[in-house]
């Protein structure tokens, strides 16, 4: 059933998230990135929505045939070049892969590769800036808003064929969820794996391909403008591709892991991960960058070491804690973390079927720490992304007040969704660990 709290902010998101990105693109093109002035504008009168509008770039061939000729790139490295980055690279997982059991008690075989993927990418990248010069460095941010207008229309394309499949002909009924509300239906998804064929996942290829790889990208096609610009690039520009770079990264090592996640292993599929992953992602998540374009910062020595230091650290917690629960899956308990015997509390829980599992939920390590740290390590991270660019602008920080909301609200959602599964022993479980994201406080 749908409350009247999560239909009022799907049909918030439907309406305004497309109008947010815009905003925040176009506050830059024709701002410097300030978020008030565009608003002041409007009240004094001193310009109309159409003029606004009538400045903004608008959807071009070579727009539309850059990013075509990219998702197209990115299908093929997806679906047609099985993975040998698992052949070579010590302690990889790559290769085909198996994901959790779904409601339906179907279990989802998939071809990690995202990682071959993104070399394949970058080494093109590369090597077409150095030797080929097919196209300049810069091509993403001077098609930056016309892109926009393309990622935008297969977003909502793909959502809409999503919700279209899952009510016609989904890869597999039993996993289809209907609530008969349709804004709700289209936002969350109906089909929990839509697929085709046998290898292309909607969600898996939509959530890390083509939006981060891309990521990457478009924080080198900004560094490459600011060096066009200003015949430099800022170390505060540096730290920004290397911070967000070992996100990547880390995303596609452990791709096989993320088929535990959350977004896999619970979500549907629909236009929020669809339309989500194609538009939101990259131009929201980029925002540091593109700020950076506009108004360069050059660090400090002490305020970039610092600023260094609390990503590495973030990104250490990030990873660790990830670590220790992947490990303590991996072995059912019969490991070390920190150097002695995990501690855990035994709970069961019932299938749709009537098959009773069993489960243990870690409490030491840093899943002792709080119930969610690992989130505490991303929040670091995200921190750090933002003090790259001074204090001048509040737009640069929009990433942080978003993923603070983000890891909040998913915080919620899982400790619901764990509660309904496991009944008494969730209680017992955050009696034993009491806070959710720092400890002591929250």
């Amino acid at each position: 059933e749908v409350d009247w709290f999560s239909l009022a902010s799907i049909l918030f998101l439907l309406m305004f998230a497309p109008l947010i990105v815009y905003y925040f693109i176009m506050s830059c093109d024709q701002y410097q990135c300030s978020l008030i002035d565009p608003v002041i504008d409007l009240l004094t009168g001193n310009k109309y929505l159409s003029d606004i509008w009538n400045k903004t770039p608008t959807l071009t061939y070579r727009a539309a045939g850059i990013y075509t000729l990219w998702v197209a790139f990115q299908v093929v490295l997806y679906v047609c070049i099985p993975d040998f980055c698992h052949k070579f690279l010590p302690g990889y997982v790559g290769g085909v892969q198996e994901g959790a059991v779904t409601p339906a008690g179907v279990v989802n075989k998939y071809e990690i590769n995202g990682l071959q993927a993104w070399i394949v990418t970058h080494v093109l990248w590369f090597a077409n800036a150095y030797y080929f010069h097919c196209f300049s460095p810069t091509i993403i941010f001077d098609n930056w808003i016309p892109l926009l207008w393309c990622a935008n229309i297969l977003g909502y394309a793909v959502s809409t064929f999503a919700m279209i499949k899952g009510y016609f002909f989904p890869t597999n009924a039993k996993d289809c969820k209907f609530t008969g509300n349709f804004f709700y239906d289209y936002m969350m998804g109906i089909e929990f794996n839509p697929r085709i064929g046998k290898w292309f996942d909607f969600k898996l290829f939509f959530n890390g391909r083509p939006g981060i790889v891309a990521w990457t990208l478009i924080n080198l096609s900004y560094a490459a403008k600011q060096q066009e610009l200003y015949g430099q690039v800022t170390n505060s520009m540096i730290l920004v591709n290397v911070l967000q770079g070992i996100y990547v990264l880390d995303f596609f090592w452990n791709e096989a892991w993320y088929l535990k996640t959350i977004d896999i292993c619970h979500d549907h599929f629909g236009w929020y991960l669809g339309w989500g992953d194609c538009v939101w992602l990259p131009y929201l998540y980029t925002l540091q960058g593109l700020y950076l374009v506009y108004h360069p910062v050059q660090l400090g020595t002490a305020n970039a070491i610092g600023i260094l230091m609390l990503g590495l650290i973030g990104y250490y917690i990030f990873r660790m804690t990830n670590h220790q629960k992947d490990l303590f899956r991996r072995t059912n308990g019969n490991c070390k973390i920190w150097g002695k015997k995990p501690e855990y509390i035994e709970c069961s829980y019932m299938s749709v079927d009537g098959t009773k599992f069993h489960s243990k939920l870690m409490t030491s390590g840093f899943w002792g720490w709080a119930r969610h740290f690992n989130y505490t390590g991303d929040l670091m991270g995200s921190l750090a992304y933002c003090l790259t660019c001074g204090f001048d602008h509040i737009l640069p920080y929009f990433y942080i007040v978003y993923m603070t909301i983000l890891l909040t609200h998913r915080c919620i959602r899982d400790e619901h969704r764990c509660f309904s599964k496991y009944g008494k022993d969730w209680k017992r479980y955050t009696s034993a660990v009491p806070y959710r994201l720092i400890p002591g406080i929250f």
